[in-house]
Formats: C-alpha cells, structure tokens, sequence
C-alpha cells in the first residue's frame, strides 16, 4: 500500500550536496599511510550549519554511546543526549545509529545508511551517514549525520485510503432531552464512498436520517443509537440483491467508528462450507484452536457419535480422547500447520463408552469471528478389524484357527534360536490321525471338519506357554516344544496326546473313535533347521502309521537313507521311461486239462544300467505315488498286445492293471487303441485287477469293468483270497477267472488250511463256471495237489520264470507237447 505524500520543510540533503560535502572533507583529511583520518581533522572547523546534523559515537557495539549531538539531532532524539549509552535513546534511532555506525566501522569509509521512523502517526525517512575517525588516545570515534528526506507520510491516512473496506467515523447529534437521534459523517474514506454510492461531497458532513444511502435505513440508524447507549460494539449484514454489505460499529462516546465490508464472495463460500458442512455424510466439526471446544458438528457427527448436538457443544476435543492418548492427541493438535492429515489411526469415544478407530484430516478456517480447526473423521474400525482378521487369517487355519504352516516354521525358527543360545533341545512332533478318513467315507466331510475342530480344541488344551501346535492340512498337525530336557519328555507327551486324541468324540448324535500317530524328531541331533526337523519328523510318523497306528516313534537314521534311496528312484523312474529302460518278461499259464501252454502273463521289468534289473516290489508302488503309473501302463498294455499279436492265435495275453489306472476314466479307451494299433484280438487280451479297485468309486469302477467286457476282454482278479470281501466282488462282478494267490500255494502240502482254502477257492470257480489259476507253482507235489483240487489253470517257475519275447517262440516249442511231461 502506499500513503499519501504531504511536501516537506526540509531539504533535500542528497540534492544540496550535504553528503557529497562530507564524503569529500573525510578523503581531504585522510593522510598517506592512515587507515582512519583524524578526528579533529574531520569534524574540527568548517562543518557550519552541519554540525547541528553530527552526532559523536564512540564505543564499539553493546558499548556504543552518544559522546554529544547537535541540535537537530537533540530533535529527532527528543532529548539533549551528552555523554549517554545509546540503549537510552529512541529505540528505532538507536537502531538506525548502531547499524550505520557498525558498517563503517567494518568498510573503514564512510557509509550511507536510509532509516524510517514514525513521529505521531507520520512515517519520516532519514539519511544517516557515518563517518570512521581515528581519536589521538586511540580510540575510534563514529560522526554519523542525520537529515531528513523530503516527503512524509500519514501512517494512519495511508492505511485508510488503501483499504478495500468503508471507514467512516459519525458524531451523533443530541435532542433538547439531550438523547441522541441522528448521526452526522464527520469522516470517511474512498472505499466508504465506493460502497454507498455516493462522491465524497455529498457525504462529508451530511446526517443519516432523511439521505438515501443504506446508512440511512431505519434499522441501521436505531442499530446504531443502540451501539452509542449500550457503549457496546455490533454487527450487521445488508442484502441488496446479489451483494451482501458488513456493517462493523464501535463507539467511543458519541462518536462512532463504522467499518463497511463488502463480504458477498465471503457469505457464498460460508454458504458453500454451510453445506458442504451440514449435509456431508462424513463426520465433521469445527473446534476453536485455542480453547478446543467444539463450535459445531454436524449431523453425521452426532448420530455416529451418539451425542446430541448441545451436549456436543459444550464439549471440547479431549472428551473423546481415551485417557491414555490424550497427551499424544494435545501434541498432535498443538503442531498442526494450516492443513492437517492425521496420518496415524487415533481412537475416539463415543457416547456409549465404546471406542472406534478413526482418521482424520482437517485445515484451519474462521469461524464466528474465531480461529477454529475444521474436521473430518473417517470411521476405520470395521476396515482394522477386517484387516485385523485378514493378517489372522494369512497366520491361521481357517477351519481350526490353529496357526498354520507359515506360522508354525516361523514359531519353530525363533524356538531353535533360543534353544541355541540356551543350549537345550526342540522337538517337533507330526500328528497324524488314525481312521479319520472312515469318518469322512461314513458320515460325510462336513462332521469330518466338525471332528477336525474338536481334535484341535484337544491339542489346544495339551499345548500352552512357548509351545505351539499347528495344522499343516488334512487331519495332520505339528507341534513344537521347545527348550525340553530329554527325548523321555517328548515321548511322554507324544504318549499322552495320543490317549488324549483316541477318547470317544461326541458328534451331536453318533460317537465317534479314532485313534493317533505320532512321529518325533529332536535338535540338533535330527537336524537344526525346521524344514529338516519336520520332515525328518514325517519320516518318523510314517513308520508309526506303518506298523499299525496308535502308536509313537522317533526318528532314526535309517529312515532317511530309506527316503533317499526312494528320491533316488523317483528321480531315476522319470529317466528310465524317457530313456526306454523299460521291458516285458512273460511267464508262461499252463492249462492242466489241456497239459499245454495256453497263455502268457505280461510282467514289467526294469533294467537300470548301474543297478541292473529292480524288481516290480520296489518301483511300482513308487511309480503309483508320483503319477508316472498311469503312463507307463498305457506303454505295457500297448507293447503286451503288439507283441501277443505276433504269437499263435490261440495264446493269449494277461496284462496287470493298477488301481490308479481306473481313476483316470480313460481306460477303456486306452484299451480300444491299444487293440486297434496291435490288430490283437479283444478275445486274446486278459486284463488282472486286484479287489482295491472296489474300495473307491465302486460304481464307476463296476461301469469301466463292463465296458471292457463288453469289447470281449477276459477280466481276471488277481491275488483272490487275500482281501476281506472277496466274495461280495464276485457277486458284484462275473469275473472269467480268479487267481489263487502264491501264499496259499506255497504251503499246500504242509498246511491244511492252505488246501481247505485252495479246495474252497476251486470249487467255487466251478460252481460260478469261472477259470482257477494258481500262482507261484515250484514243485511237482503243489501241481499234483492243485490238480487233484480241480484247479484250471497254473503257473510257477515249475514250468518257467518270466521270460522276454524273443523267448517265447522257444518255450511254446519246448511245452508243446505235455508241459507238465516237459515240467
């Protein structure tokens, strides 16, 4: 803003030369070889009327001080200052004084300073030059000159005529009963004549009631006389149309002080905020920023809040802070700048005592004349609970809310930690349940999973402190103690879980039993990290479930050279099929009523190069369990039927099936190519499955068995005898042969009951016209016996081991006759 510029009586210093003057006389007495000119030489003799201008400073800094001054300094300073600390004089003097003289001193030349200072509300500029002198006792003395510039200005003048705003100043004018009634404008502004309308002419002087401005209103005017009875100050708003006019009064006697404003972009963003405030979803309030009391919510505020709006108003912030947070809360507020983001999740109380979780943001606005702070609240309780509940979950199984495998390697790092440093042991133990796939089959998955949560509440109750149990999937669980003395406390333990797990389970109707394996393995002796402990562990309940169940045992040594010689195959099987290790040997089935050969059993064979020849035994239940089965007996039934095709048409080919073939639900096609590609006659093909093909999706197996029967394949059940519901299959199926199992046969000359079962067996074929096979035939005595019993059909290394194909032309020509003559 600039003020208005009234001529000055003074003169121009710079424009007369006074300073040029100076400067010169200060270089005219500096010597060769001076720093400083001398005092007297400067300030001695012919200054004339600039003398009254000098002021003598000597001193440096908090010392600085008026040695003495003219007489036009001793009127600028307001005093006769001699020999006084410049601390004593006018402040903003002693400023302009210090500062000149300070940067003289340093520059070591004479220094030109500008200072402004305010005399009764006028603005006075000033130049102030200081002049660096040497004193013959050594110390330095600082002329400065000070002299005024031209112009001066009106503090309070300037500031009224820049201003936006009307600033009027009204007399009233008193009655005969000495009662004000009217007001005469004694004085004003532009902005007050730009805002009433009127030139400055009309309105200096003239009285309010009767004139057509909108001081001129009725209720202006009694408003007014209001303000000069009560000596009180008011407010009042004036709509005219789209303008809103701000009237501000204040009275000092009879005289009124009247501030004009137009706040019409002001009322529409109050408008604006009004309802943006007011009508938004979201909590908000606004609370004075020094006092911290709410100065107004709105609804959103109060229903989620709870209290109602007048209990809300004569509230402040900390009545829902919770007692422990108030402190961090008042820091937080007491820091906030013009904008706010909480950036930190805060709870607030709500009326009913309960707390949430909340952010908030917020900026600083007036508000009823106030500083106040406004506020949204966003509301994250049920978004922490639900991430609350997330990280739970990723930690935690779902069925059980046991920790799961992530959890448990993370518990069993930090227990093998501490047991490092404690010089102590950890024991983890694999928890599988015994039966538990009889629930599911029996009563269905859904009481199978209520099972699973009743053996987890068990577990939960056995489990505590720095222990921890996990379910790794299934019905199978880990445990971790830590820090425990010796292998005796891990096995009782492991003892009394599983009589804990095999107590009767109350399903809400059926009781259910089932028992538990468990399998132990200790650091550091099994292993120091937790993935070798927990699988060494597994290899461990592997062993108890394999002999029998219910039972604990530890890990041993041996177990994990047994699980790597089984890797060891697994990875040697893949090669072996890709590298065609494969082949088939074929023994020999004799038919006793023909006395000849009548067909061949196709068995698989693997020669590994460095191994030699690995039995069956040992590689197929491997090839079953890492899914190369069902590929590798595709390969068997198609080289059977290629090679049979080249055989006499009326000998005939056995092939093995796995009951992992059956699952697929492509066998019978697999059959047809295999039949189509060979030529081979379907009549010429047997197919042997073993009575576990019945103990899964019998329906479905039943439905395969009769479409390959339906192509005219032979189907055979192997190993007959040995299952427990031999007989319900054969009801189930019309089998076209059974096979007496070798371990009946081996000891039919010593033991009855092998006979009584191979009799049984024979009879049975004849009653339901179904082909008798005996397996593993070595000896004359076992085929005189088999053939007295009525037996069809044998085969044994009496009459041949299994053979490869290029053997067969020769043994067909060696039995041809009589085999049992050539046996």
């Amino acid at each position: 803003m600039t003020a208005a510029k009234k001529p000055s009586a003074k003169f121009d210093s710079a424009m007369f030369g006074d300073i040029p003057v100076l400067k010169r006389k200060w270089q005219a007495a500096l010597k060769p070889g001076q720093t400083l000119p001398r005092y007297e030489d400067v300030m001695l003799g012919s200054l004339g009327r600039l003398a009254d201008h000098i002021v003598l400073l000597k001193g440096e800094g908090a010392s600085l001080a008026v040695s003495r001054s003219g007489r036009y300094i001793q009127d600028w300073l307001g005093q006769d200052a001699w020999d006084v600390p410049l601390s004593a004089v006018p402040a903003d003097c002693a400023t302009a004084l210090a500062e000149a003289a300070a940067c003289g001193i340093e520059t070591g030349r004479p220094y030109l300073a500008v200072a402004h200072c305010v005399r009764a509300g006028m603005v006075r500029t000033y130049d102030v030059v200081a002049l660096p002198t040497a004193s013959r006792w050594g110390e330095k003395l600082i002329g400065v000159y000070v002299n005024e510039r031209g112009a001066q200005y009106n503090l309070l003048d300037a500031i009224f005529s820049s201003t936006d705003d009307g600033i009027l100043s009204l007399a009233a004018i008193r009655n005969a009963d000495n009662r004000p009634f009217d007001f005469q404008i004694v004085h004003l502004n532009e902005g007050a004549c730009r805002l009433l309308g009127e030139p400055s002419t009309a309105l200096q002087w003239s009285r309010l009631r009767g004139g057509g401005h909108l001081l001129c209103s009725p209720v202006v005017v009694a408003r007014l006389l209001n303000v000069i009875s009560s000596g009180t100050s008011d407010v009042l708003e004036i709509d005219r149309g789209a303008q809103t006019i701000r009237l501000s009064a204040t009275a000092f006697g009879d005289v009124v002080s009247l501030t004009v404003s137009d706040v019409t972009s002001l009322k529409k963003r109050e408008d604006s905020f009004r309802l943006l405030f007011d009508n938004n979803p979201m909590p908000m309030w606004v609370f004075d920023a020094k006092t911290t009391d709410f100065l107004s919510v709105n609804d959103a505020a109060v229903q989620h809040y709870g209290f109602d709006r007048e209990t809300f108003l004569r509230m402040k912030l900390q009545d829902i802070w919770p007692e422990d947070e108030r402190d961090e809360h008042l820091r937080s507020v007491l820091q906030v700048g013009e904008t706010h983001y909480s950036g930190r999740n805060w709870r607030h109380l709500k009326a009913d005592g309960s707390e949430i979780e909340v952010l908030t943001f917020g900026r600083q606005v007036a508000f009823d004349g106030r500083e106040g702070f406004l506020v949204a609240i966003v509301d994250i309780t049920e978004r922490r609970k639900a991430e609350a509940k997330i990280a739970f979950m990723a930690h935690h199984d779902g069925l059980t809310n046991l920790p799961n495998r992530g959890s448990y390697q993370e518990h069993l790092h930090q227990a093998l930690e501490q047991s490092r440093r404690s010089n102590s042991k950890v024991a983890v133990l694999c928890v599988d349940l015994d039966l538990f796939k009889n629930v599911n089959d029996s009563f269905g998955h859904p009481t199978g999973d209520r099972l699973l949560q009743k053996v987890a509440d068990r577990l939960r109750q056995q489990v505590s402190g720095a222990n921890l149990v996990a379910r790794l999937g299934g019905d199978e669980f880990a445990i971790v103690l830590g820090a425990i003395t010796s292998p005796n406390e891990a096995s009782d333990f492991a003892a009394r879980l599983i009589e804990i797990l095999s107590v009767p389970y109350d399903m809400d109707g059926p009781e259910v039993v089932i028992g538990a394996s468990i399998g132990i393995a200790l650091s550091p002796g099994d292993g120091e990290d937790g993935e070798e402990l927990l699988r060494n562990a597994d290899m461990a309940l592997y062993r108890a479930k394999a002999e029998g169940g219910g039972a604990h045992h530890f890990f041993e040594r041996e177990m994990d050279r047994q699980a790597q010689k089984r890797r060891d195959m697994e990875i040697d099987l893949r090669r072996a099929f890709a590298k065609g290790e494969f082949e088939l040997h074929y023994q020999p089935l004799v038919n006793l009523a023909e006395d000849r050969i009548t067909g061949f059993e196709s068995l698989l064979r693997w020669r590994h190069p460095q191994r030699g020849m690995i039995s069956p035994a040992d590689f197929i239940p491997v090839a079953e369990d890492i899914g190369l089965i069902v590929g590798l007996g595709e390969w068997v039934l198609r080289q059977a039927c290629a090679e049979a095709v080249k055989w006499p048409c009326d000998i005939k080919v056995a092939v093995n099936l796995s009951p992992v073939q059956f699952r697929c639900r492509n066998l019978v096609q697999v059959v047809i190519a295999a039949l189509a590609q060979s030529g081979l006659a379907p009549t010429r093909l047997e197919l042997e499955i073993t009575e576990s093909v019945f103990l899964a999706d019998t329906e479905a197996n039943l439905a395969t068995l009769h479409q390959l029967r339906e192509l005219g394949v032979r189907i055979s059940m192997d190993d007959f005898g040995t299952g427990y519901s031999s007989l319900s299959y054969l009801r189930s199926f019309p089998f076209d042969k059974i096979k007496i199992d070798r371990s009946f046969v081996q000891d039919l000359a010593e033991r009855p009951d092998c006979l009584a079962i191979v009799r049984a067996i024979s009879g049975l074929g004849r009653s339901l016209n179904i082909t008798t096979t005996a397996e593993g035939v070595e000896t004359l005595d076992q085929l005189d016996w088999l053939r007295a019993e009525g037996c069809n059909e044998v085969q044994g290394f009496l009459f041949s081991a299994a053979r490869p194909s290029a053997d067969i032309a020769g043994l067909l020509s060696r039995f041809g006759a009589r085999a049992s003559e050539a046996a």
